[in-house]
Parts: structure tokens; C-alpha cells; sequence
């Protein structure tokens, strides 16, 4: 079947995704650079290696475009190459390994505040693979069980986060997780071991951003939904799930 290796799919389930998708239209050959058709191919294929491999390493998170633009102009300097290679590997990822290659549309912090974390427009470019195929085959074939507890931390994040409106300070996101047991100095979590770290995998992964504001009491620290995690709150199984779950704390307040 296609699609064996398991990426960013197992840490939010929502399906599928909406985002803009590269798609390949008429285009000039290798020729067109001075590059054999055969020495295209290898170019393409060590591309595709390159997406598979470090999606996979770094537990899916975004490519950036620069990494590939590196990779491809190694030994062939032509600014239009990039372009034609990566169309050709994302063709490529879609018909033999059945996964889509989008470009994330990177979404910026709400603050304008000049304090905010460091996120340059040099990386506003970047890639994910989601699979193709259908969610129960995926779930059923694909998904990797062994990690339900990251898909459940950061369902919980974000939910958390999307039910204070979208932002919310570092301090009140953890007190939110302490009620549920998570304390923010657990260096040895035996799900996530850092729970820290857990987060800021949230972050890589663009499912979370952070921003920094200057007010009355000093620098604040605040979490977002990125990219990501927008998408997955625009779902209706997330919308039904998050549902359910305030209807149940609505219940257990009453009987209380």
C-alpha cells in the first residue's frame, strides 16, 4: 500500500487537508538548463529522499524552501531549476508514494508589538507531505498507536487554545495543563518526557506560534494557533470532539 512511513499525520488527525496544494502545469524540460533527462531524474529522486527522510527525522516538520533550493542549486546554478525540480518531485510523491506536497501558508503573529519571537520572512516559505489516502485506511493501516499520546497532547493544546480565542499567555496555557496533570517543570513526563519540549514540538511543527508584547507588567509570552492548528480548529470532527468536551464539563459542574 502506498504511504508506509508515518509522518505529522499521527500528531493532529484531522482530515484532509486544505491547503494550497503545488500543482504542475506545461513546463520547460531539463534540456532547457543544459541537464540530461537522466540527470533530472536524479536530481528529482534525491529530492524526494531528502522530503521522505527529513519528515520523517525531525517528526514532520515543515520543510522550508530554502533547504531545497540549497539542495537542488548544489551543483546546478540556475535560479529558474528549483522551480521545475520541485514540481517534478511533487508529481513524484503523488503518483509511486501517495502524498500530497503543499506549501504552507504561513500565518504571523497578531501582536505587532517589535518584541515578538524571531520569525524572518527568509523561512516564511516551507513544505509538509500529507497522505493521501483515506482517513479509516489510514487509521486503520497507517497510524502509528504507539504515538495516541502526542495526538492526544496536542489535541488538548490545542483546544485549549482555540477555546480562549485563538490566544492565550504561556502562564494560562499551563495552568490549563496542570489541572490535567501536566506540570510545565516535568522534565520526566512518562508519556512526553519534557513537557516543555512537547510543546515547542508544537511550534516546529506550526501547529502553535509564539509572540512576545511589552505591557504594564513587563514582557508577556503568548501561544497561538499557527497555520496548522487553524486548520485542524476549522474541522468538524474538532468542532464536534471540543463540543462534546465542554458539554461534559458543563454536566460534571452541575453534578458537583
Amino acid at each position: 500500500m502506498r504511504g508506509k512511513v508515518v509522518f505529522s499525520k499521527d500528531i493532529v488527525p484531522i482530515y484532509p487537508t486544505k491547503f494550497h496544494s503545488r500543482m504542475e502545469t506545461a513546463e520547460p524540460n531539463f534540456s532547457h538548463f543544459g541537464i540530461s533527462e537522466e540527470e533530472g531524474d536524479k536530481l528529482v529522486a534525491e529530492v524526494v529522499r531528502f522530503i521522505l527522510f527529513k519528515t520523517h527525522q525531525n517528526s514532520g516538520c515543515p520543510i522550508k524552501r530554502d533547504e531545497l533550493t540549497q539542495l537542488i542549486t548544489k551543483n546546478y546554478h540556475n535560479r529558474s531549476l528549483p522551480s521545475l525540480v520541485l514540481n517534478k518531485a511533487t508529481t513524484k510523491l503523488s503518483t509511486i508514494f501517495g502524498y500530497d506536497m503543499t506549501e504552507l501558508q504561513r500565518a504571523r503573529p497578531s501582536s505587532t508589538n517589535q518584541a515578538r519571537s524571531s520569525q524572518s520572512s527568509a523561512d516564511s516559505k516551507s513544505y509538509i507531505i500529507k497522505s493521501q489516502l483515506d482517513p479509516g485506511v489510514y487509521r486503520k493501516h497507517i497510524e502509528d498507536t504507539k504515538k495516541s499520546h502526542l495526538t492526544g497532547f496536542a489535541f488538548v493544546v490545542i483546544g485549549i487554545i482555540n477555546l480562549a480565542g485563538g490566544k492565550i499567555t504561556e502562564e494560562s496555557l499551563w495552568h490549563h495543563l496542570g489541572r490535567l496533570g501536566v506540570s510545565q517543570d516535568d522534565e520526566r513526563n512518562s508519556d512526553f518526557g519534557s513537557t516543555k519540549l512537547a510543546v515547542e514540538t508544537l511550534v516546529q511543527q506550526r501547529y502553535l506560534q509564539k509572540d512576545k508584547t511589552n505591557g504594564p507588567e513587563g514582557l508577556t509570552l503568548y501561544y497561538e494557533l499557527a497555520e496548522r492548528g487553524l486548520h485542524a480548529t476549522a474541522s468538524s470532527s474538532f468542532k464536534e470532539c471540543i463540543s462534546q468536551m465542554v458539554m461534559n464539563e458543563a454536566t460534571t459542574i452541575e453534578l458537583d
